[in-house]
C-alpha cells in the first residue's frame, strides 16, 4: 500500500518564499522578471514535515502548494542523508550546487546503484518513477516543478527499503 502526502501547506510556503527578501527584481525580456541577488540572502528553515528530520528548505520563486505552477525550491542536506524511494506526480528537474547527491532509481533502496552528481550536475526525473537520493558531505540541490509539491513514498511510513 503506498501512502501520498500532499504539501498544501500555503501558509509555510507563501512566508519561506517572502523570507528569503534582499532579492532583486530585473527585467530580463517580455516584461518577465526574474530574482537575482546574493546567495546569502536565502532564508532556510526546516524542511516540510514530510521530510525525514534534518534537510533544510527554502522556496526561491513561486508556491509550490499551486497547481499548475513552476516552482523552484532548493534542499540542504546534512552528510548521509537519505530521501526514501518515493514517486512525484509531475517530473522534477533536480541541479547540484553543492556537495554530491547520490540517486538511484527504484522502490529499494540498493547503495551500489546509487549514481553520483556533484556540483552543476543535472538531472530529469520523470513522473511517476521511484527513485531515492542520498547526500554525500553537505549538499545543497535546487529543484524546479510544477505544482503542487506531491510525495508518495513506496513504502507508507516514509521509511527505506533496503535490498
Amino acid at each position: 500500500m503506498r501512502s501520498t502526502r500532499f504539501i498544501s501547506l500555503a501558509t509555510i510556503f507563501a512566508f519561506m518564499a517572502c523570507a528569503h527578501g534582499g532579492t532583486r527584481s530585473t527585467e530580463v525580456g517580455s516584461g518577465q522578471t526574474a530574482d537575482t541577488g546574493p546567495q546569502q540572502t536565502i532564508q532556510w528553515g526546516p524542511a516540510p514535515a514530510v521530510f525525514p528530520p534534518g534537510a533544510q528548505f527554502a522556496v526561491m520563486q513561486g508556491d509550490p502548494s499551486k497547481a499548475g505552477e513552476p516552482f523552484t525550491v532548493r534542499l540542504r542536506l546534512p552528510d548521509g542523508y537519505l530521501i526514501p524511494p518515493h514517486t512525484h506526480p509531475t517530473e522534477e528537474d533536480v541541479t547540484v550546487l553543492s556537495g554530491t547527491f547520490l540517486a538511484g532509481m527504484g522502490p529499494n533502496v540498493v547503495e551500489s546503484d546509487l549514481h553520483p552528481f556533484g556540483r552543476g550536475d543535472f538531472a530529469a526525473i520523470p513522473s511517476n518513477h521511484a527513485h531515492y537520493a542520498r547526500a554525500r558531505g553537505e549538499t545543497i540541490v535546487q529543484v524546479n516543478a510544477i505544482g503542487p509539491f506531491a510525495i508518495t513514498f513506496v513504502k507508507p511510513d516514509g521509511t527505506p527499503i533496503d535490498r
